[in-house]
């Protein structure tokens, strides 16, 4: 697969002013529920609607969709509004039931992703399909797994293709429910900056206060589109209520949101120095997640030390430590004295967290 411009024919074809908006329930829950909410976004910037029929959930138990019923509920809402709809599926038996609904759109969700398998087979039934198919980032942080997907798609002649970034899982609690892990969506948008990318705040976020911020960081991104969870009630929705926001608040956020538009040389040079700056916030906040991950290791090392009553001060292993980084610094095109100043920083700051343990 080779980037190429007609990558992005679906999507120009929508002849859309601003970012591609896809909003609607994380599930279908109720004809009146999908209803209603599709008219509360038929004048925003939203062109699709979406709504999960097939919920593919952790653990057995919770909400598993409303199933093939919740695809008249779309059809509906489609003819009322005008809105195009989507939804995930799953397998080639969602497919066939997709189609025979006119789903406009498909999208394959994260879990499905991980499985070459069961991509395949998906992709075999969709072969030669003209509908869009958006494939999300596989739940772990595997940026082959992600594009190997987009292949099969491809191979198998689906010729509008698109990404969602919805996020990775981890076990270490952050403040997101999935890590973005921006630089694997970078990556890709580097490989091929003409598929179109979307992100998927709400997975990412996991709760409604950030999906702003993160909103405003993919269109610094130039990503294509936006995909919101969007419920008329989000306290009382059947799943993921935490990460969903009212239609009005998107229509909000879309009001308030920041985009660059490319008019002369002078802007597209904005547009450009934003977006590689943003790229360098992005990187700069890892930084401090990676640095709060060290310490936490050091307070574990203090706390050793204190139980068997050794010195906090371990020369031998920090000038291994220096010798170390500096030679890797040099690999990567860092200087010495850049190399010596930032580890001494952290080596004081590591000192510090480990006195305040065994002084206390």
């Amino acid at each position: 697969m080779e980037n190429k411009k007609e990558l992005r024919n679906w999507l120009d074809a929508f002849n859309l002013s601003h970012p591609l908006v896809i909003a609607g329930p994380c599930s279908a829950e109720t004809e009146d529920q999908v209803l209603n909410i599709a008219h509360q976004l038929k004048d925003s910037d939203a062109t699709v609607f979406r709504a999960g029929i097939w919920k593919p959930r952790t653990r057995p138990g919770n909400f598993e969709g409303v199933g093939a019923l919740g695809l008249k509920w779309l059809q509906r809402a489609k003819e009322e509004t005008g809105l195009m709809i989507t939804t995930e599926v799953a397998n080639p038996h969602h497919v066939e039931l997709a189609l025979e609904h006119d789903v406009d759109i498909l999208w394959i969700g994260a879990r499905t992703t991980v499985s070459p398998f069961i991509v395949q087979d998906i992709a075999d039934a969709l072969k030669g399909t003209n509908k869009p198919v958006l494939i999300k980032n596989p739940v772990n942080p595997d940026l082959s797994l992600w594009l190997g997907a987009v292949e099969r798609f491809y191979k198998a002649d689906v010729s509008n293709l698109g990404v969602i970034h919805r996020g990775f899982s981890t076990y270490e609690k952050t403040r997101y429910r999935n890590n973005p892990e921006w630089q694997i969506a970078v990556d890709l948008q580097n490989r091929f900056p003409d598929l179109p990318l979307i992100l998927d705040p709400s997975h990412i976020a996991g709760r409604r206060d950030i999906i702003f911020d993160l909103s405003q960081t993919a269109l610094d991104l130039n990503y294509d589109g936006l995909m919101i969870e969007t419920h008329h009630d989000p306290d009382n929705a059947w799943s993921d209520a935490a990460q969903q926001i009212t239609p009005d608040a998107l229509i909000k956020y879309t009001e308030d949101l920041r985009i660059r538009k490319e008019v002369g040389d002078d802007a597209a040079f904005k547009n450009k120095i934003n977006t590689l700056r943003t790229k360098i916030d992005v990187i700069d906040h890892q930084l401090i997640e990676i640095l709060g991950k060290r310490m936490k290791v050091a307070d574990e090392i203090g706390e050793l030390k204190k139980a068997h009553n050794v010195a906090v001060l371990q020369s031998k292993r920090w000038n291994e430590i220096l010798g170390k980084m500096i030679l890797e610094g040099e690999e990567k095109n860092l200087s010495e004295e850049f190399i010596l100043r930032m580890f001494k920083a952290i080596h004081q700051e590591s000192i510090n967290h480990q006195e305040e343990i065994i002084n206390h």
